[in-house]
């Protein structure tokens, strides 16, 4: 069993907390050259050419219970949904905008736990829900404004990843989570390529396949480098740090967007969005630190 080092596992977070945005931002300069549908692929790919060498060169588990193997192919089909549906939203929105919205993930696991897992649920953590999508709403009023319906992307992240996280709670007790996301790597790069490969030739806009430049095919490179290492940081800090501790630093990622937005797109939140953005922060950490609270002493909660 490996000892919890809280200060390494903060670290790993840390640093997954700036490449994830970092990767997104990246995306966001592709992605008005080049289809989204190749940034996702590249994406995966990559990924698989990564993580496979390594579960095999570390003799991880491949195996899975038979069952799981659908549970396998349907978290990766939700995956493949919440990364093409961020790249497209960073077609549209600024970098935190986007971070911002997406974040609305914690409280719709809240309401899935309550409505599909029957879980508990108090009135406090309804109350933060509540608030937090308020806070949602002022960020995405704005946006809405500019870009239409475009805006809603994000809410479909949030919603792919939510489903993604319940699944994967499920196969994490039976997988090794490198090998699962070797698996999930290999089975999105074999749905992903024959659909674009069928695409390209059927003239679909949305799938064909464009040749990169030079400096776009380095940069293509980098978001399947960013994002499987982003991933792996992610899993390791989990070994070393209670997820308790780690959670609520995930809210970082909305600043390291804010500042790589004005760095790099001189995007930077209006006054409506900078006071959602911060509301969704605060909701967010409080039903965080609610659900820690009520981990150590059950008795907190009361049924709403």
């Amino acid at each position: 069993m490996t000892q919890d080092r809280p200060v390494l596992g903060i670290t790993l977070m840390l640093a997954f907390c700036v490449l994830a945005p970092l990767g997104d931002a990246i995306a966001k300069l592709l992605s008005h050259s080049l289809p989204v549908s190749q940034l996702v692929v590249v994406r995966f790919g990559i990924q698989s050419i990564i993580l496979v060498p390594l579960v095999w060169l570390t003799a991880r588990p491949w195996r899975m219970p038979g069952r799981y193997w659908s549970l396998a192919a349907l978290r990766t089909v939700l995956h493949i949904i919440g990364i093409g549906a961020m790249f497209t939203s960073l077609k549209y929105l600024p970098l935190a905008d986007a971070f911002a919205i997406a974040f609305v993930m914690p409280f719709i696991l809240l309401i899935l736990g309550r409505f599909v897992l029957n879980e508990e649920v108090g009135k406090r953590r309804i109350i933060a829900c509540t608030v937090g999508f308020a806070g949602t709403l002022m960020v995405i009023q704005p946006s809405f404004a500019a870009v239409g319906w475009n805006a809603l992307w994000p809410l479909l992240v949030a919603v792919a990843f939510a489903f993604f996280i319940l699944v994967t709670r499920h196969l994490a007790k039976d997988t090794d989570p490198v090998a699962l996301q070797a698996v999930s790597g290999l089975m999105a790069t074999g749905f992903l390529v024959p659909a674009l490969v069928l695409g390209d030739a059927a003239g679909l806009h949305d799938l064909v396949i464009t040749p990169p430049e030079r400096w776009e095919a380095w940069l293509l490179l980098s978001i399947g480098l960013i994002g499987t290492v982003a991933h792996l940081l992610m899993t390791w800090s989990l070994r070393f740090a209670p997820s308790a501790t780690l959670a609520p630093m995930q809210y970082l990622e909305i600043p390291m967007a804010t500042l790589l937005g004005w760095l790099i797109f001189q995007d930077l939140p209006n006054g409506l969005s900078s006071l959602g953005i911060a509301i969704t922060i605060g909701a967010g950490l409080y039903v965080i630190l609610r659900e820690r609270a009520i981990a150590r002493d059950p008795g907190l909660e009361t049924p709403a």
